[in-house]
């Protein structure tokens, strides 16, 4: 289906942001040997991985990592939908999504899979229906932040859903209308709006529900060809998104 091949240059997904190197001091095991103890120190900074970086800084914004987030993440059979993980190439492809208006970056951002605020860790997983008879197909991923950052991320999110209503273009791409939709009661807050892109000749409505809970933004894409009004994900993948968020955090 050509719609399908289309979605994550559209709107599906990028990769793990790169982290940076945390610049907490590391303090020896013992006081045998300082000088050795230093040494092999210096050694392991230097040969830190990126998953080791990235579970310093989690630990130090109180935020989740990408192994603790995967383990979040719904995977397979949910709610009528099957949620499987994203391939690297089609995660890379979200990257660079910049608004050609400032004002939109939070809505552009999310269209390449990640929030204009970058995140500690971001894990993606494509939502396809179980049923035949069902026409909405999505994505959805999760974005690990400080609470205070997730917070940040949904203020600028609503406003810019309120201040774009012309849409805006990013990578060649026009998006001509975005509109605000009632969100779910859910999370700690929730923003839902509708973007209208122009894929060739085709006018797609995309469906975004955003959601948060905590540190982790949630966000939630689907598009429906026959019937714009159905695409949005059902909240009962959400909610049980929701539910292994707080079983993952306590």
């Amino acid at each position: 289906m050509k719609l399908r091949r289309a979605l994550p240059i559209a709107a599906v997904i990028p990769a793990l942001l790169a982290m940076s190197a945390c610049s907490g001091e590391s303090s020896d095991s013992d006081g045998k040997n300082p000088k050795a103890s230093a040494s092999a120190s210096a050694g392991a900074k230097g040969k830190q991985s990126p998953e080791e970086k990235e579970a310093a800084e989690a630990k130090r914004l109180g935020a989740l990592d990408g192994k603790a987030l995967e383990k979040a993440a719904i995977t397979g059979k949910t709610a009528g939908f099957d949620a499987k993980k994203i391939a690297k190439a089609e995660v890379e492809a979200g990257r660079g999504m910049e608004a050609d208006k400032k004002a939109c970056q939070p809505l552009a951002s999310l269209i390449g899979g990640f929030t204009h605020i970058p995140a500690v860790s971001t894990v993606h997983r494509s939502l396809q229906p179980g049923e035949a008879t069902n026409a909405t197909v999505g994505s959805m991923w999760l974005a690990s932040h400080s609470e205070d950052n997730a917070t940040r991320v949904m203020k600028e999110l609503r406003t810019a859903v309120a201040d774009c209503p012309k849409g805006f273009k990013t990578l060649g791409l026009t998006y001509g209308k975005v509109e605000s939709l009632p969100a779910p009661k859910l999370g700690d807050e929730a923003v839902g709006y509708r973007i209208t892109g122009d894929i060739g000749k085709q006018k797609v409505p995309m469906t975004y529900t955003v959601v948060r809970s905590g540190g982790v933004v949630a966000a939630f894409y689907g598009v429906n060809m026959l019937d714009q009004k159905k695409a949005a994900i059902p909240e009962p993948v959400i909610t049980a998104q929701l539910k292994r968020l707080a079983d993952a955090t306590g």
